[in-house]
């Protein structure tokens, strides 16, 4: 099974989400994905790890009550890392985005910032110490991949190439569809698309996709305790068959059964 100790710089590493009922998500996710889960408290609040096989696969957080007053829904947070945080905080300027949290430390876990891209995608960055991120990923319940949505794709290329000093790759999917991926070391670790009109308003935005052995069964799983179906299961050929899900505080994720 794929354990991870190390992410190179510009690899997506760790998701945690910000969500309205901890309690209720922790129920939600344990059923569809078999997670357990250990929550630490603190001066500075409360976080639950989640785990699969005793490994870490991701965390849950309450959503600060300022983004649940500006109308800002539960949602997944993508991660990805860097070797050194404030570094990174030095290019984010000049390459076009801004600094919406600056460098901080996360006890001894590891140190982080958030920025908003030029395209308005926010991305947490994180400096391992403690915690490299997912201990394990690419098998059912754990995390298979981050794509992000914008309205700006080159200005988005041109600012993680820039920060993170990584390659992007952008093929010719047809009929006018394009998708861009993010290298690292010749390896895709990341995907991005443009956000098409017939989706309405949607906002520039990470996704993140955690793989299962059945899209369909995922998908009754997740209808029957409380979630809906946003984007129907769908087969991508030579990749998998995926689905777009919301949990029942409004969190959208997707999940994919590799080919």
């Amino acid at each position: 099974m794929p354990e991870f100790t190390f992410y190179a710089q510009g690899t997506p590493s760790w998701v945690d989400l910000a969500t309205t009922d901890v309690e209720d998500a922790k129920r939600f996710y344990s059923a569809l994905f078999g997670w357990s889960f250990r929550t630490d408290t603190g001066e500075w609040g409360s976080y639950t790890m989640c785990f699969l096989r005793e490994k870490a696969v991701a965390g849950l957080m309450e959503q600060p009550r300022d983004q649940q007053n500006q109308g800002v829904p539960p949602h997944w947070i993508t991660y990805i890392t860097v070797e050194n945080v404030d570094e990174t905080a030095t290019k984010i300027p000049g390459a076009g985005g801004t600094t919406v949290v600056p460098p901080m430390d996360v006890l001894e876990s590891g140190r982080m910032l958030v920025a908003q891209d030029p395209a308005g995608a926010f991305t947490s960055f994180w400096e391992p110490k403690d915690h490299v991120g997912a201990q394990i990923a690419n098998e059912p319940g754990t995390l298979s991949w981050n794509e992000l949505q914008v309205n700006d794709v080159e200005a988005a290329k041109a600012f993680y190439e820039s920060v993170l000093g990584i390659e992007t790759q952008t093929t010719d999917m047809g009929g006018g569809s394009f998708y861009t991926t993010f290298v690292v070391g010749g390896r895709s670790v990341a995907g991005m698309m443009e956000i098409q009109k017939e989706w309405g308003p949607v906002p520039p935005h990470w996704d993140v996709y955690f793989a299962v052995e059945d899209t369909d069964a995922t998908i009754e799983k997740a209808k029957a305790r409380g979630g809906d179906v946003l984007v129907p299961a769908m087969d991508i050929p030579k990749v998998g068959r995926f689905a777009g899900l919301q949990d029942p505080q409004g969190a959208v994720f997707y999940v994919i059964a590799n080919a």
